[in-house]
């Protein structure tokens, strides 16, 4: 495939459902370096020469094509930052999965910062995949700072799908979106924390266009000794209508905190949010013991449930 152990082929798996080389575009990051790297007809990967991190450009009017960008790191130690910017033009319609993935056997952090920029053209469409793992029985983090900063353009649609369920120690997401008219934004973020796991995620969006719209969804469960906490904020600078929603399950001794906010800056802005944290209940839990499954299976069942 691409020369990969099979720990870099596992995690690759996990975080970007690859088992082969992919169709279309892509670069794979090992270990701060590419282990690959193809464009195609409509979209084009370039190597940044300043930092490190990519542009990846697609041309107006694509259709159906993919692009992935996953990262990969089983060096113990291994700290970076990279930078990778995408350009979408007018009327395209792309799938976009990046995600990172951390084997970290070793005594030494390990940390990855993807910064992602999304410059989307006018009545573009874009599907992006994020999803995060760790593993690893070494003493050294496994820690992830995504950041994602997005700019759309009058009548574009943005679905983000956030996606972290094992393994990463601690992780800080800040997400940053700006509309113009009639465009949308759609995220739905799934977590799970357990051990003394700590999560950040902050959202802000600012809705400058008219008939714009966000709606903006987290569902989490914390489990042990860990902490999350969900800051959520939507700006309605026009006529728009904005939603923020976080639906968490708390278990042990886990933390959540929730802050959403909103703020209307226009007559004609609808913002809504809506925030609930609770534990599993008894009845859902004896209903399935009922059936056979033992308390834990019952548990585990509710939570697979619950995420998806």
């Amino acid at each position: 495939m691409l020369n990969l152990d099979a720990i870099g082929e596992r995690i690759l798996s996990e975080v970007a459902d690859l088992h082969t080389v992919p169709e279309g575009a892509y670069n794979i990051r090992v270990n701060g370096a590419s282990a690959g790297r193809r464009s195609s007809a409509n979209v084009e990967i370039i190597p940044k020469t300043d930092v490190s991190g990519l542009d990846i450009y697609v041309k107006p009017g694509t259709k159906n094509e993919s692009v992935h960008i996953p990262v990969v790191l089983t060096e113990s130690g291994l700290e970076e930052v990279v930078y990778n910017d995408f350009h979408i033009g007018e009327g395209a319609d792309v799938l976009i999965v990046a995600g990172c993935g951390i084997d970290n056997c070793g005594k030494q952090d390990s940390r990855h910062d993807g910064v992602h920029r999304f410059f989307v053209g006018k009545n573009a469409k874009i599907k992006y995949v994020e999803k995060h793992y760790g593993s690893g029985s070494g003493e050294g983090k496994r820690i992830l700072n995504p950041v994602t900063e997005v700019y759309q353009e009058e009548g574009s649609a943005v679905e983000m799908e956030m996606v972290q369920i094992k393994g990463v120690d601690d992780t800080e997401r800040s997400t940053v979106a700006e509309l113009k008219d009639g465009a949308t934004l759609v995220v739905r973020e799934r977590l799970m924390t357990h051990g003394d796991q700590r999560a950040v995620s902050k959202y802000a969006v600012s809705l400058n266009g008219r008939d714009s719209t966000a709606d903006v969804v987290s569902r989490s469960v914390a489990k042990d000794n860990s902490f999350q906490k969900f800051d959520a904020k939507i700006a309605g600078n026009a006529p728009c209508r904005g939603h923020t929603e976080c639906d968490s399950i708390i278990m042990d001794n886990g933390r959540i905190l929730a802050v959403p906010g909103l703020e209307a800056n226009d007559l004609d802005a609808s913002l809504v949010h809506e925030a609930a944290i609770g534990k599993i209940a008894g009845d859902q839990i004896i209903k399935l013991m009922t059936l056979g499954l033992t308390e834990a299976e019952a548990e585990e069942q509710i939570i697979n449930g619950f995420l998806k």
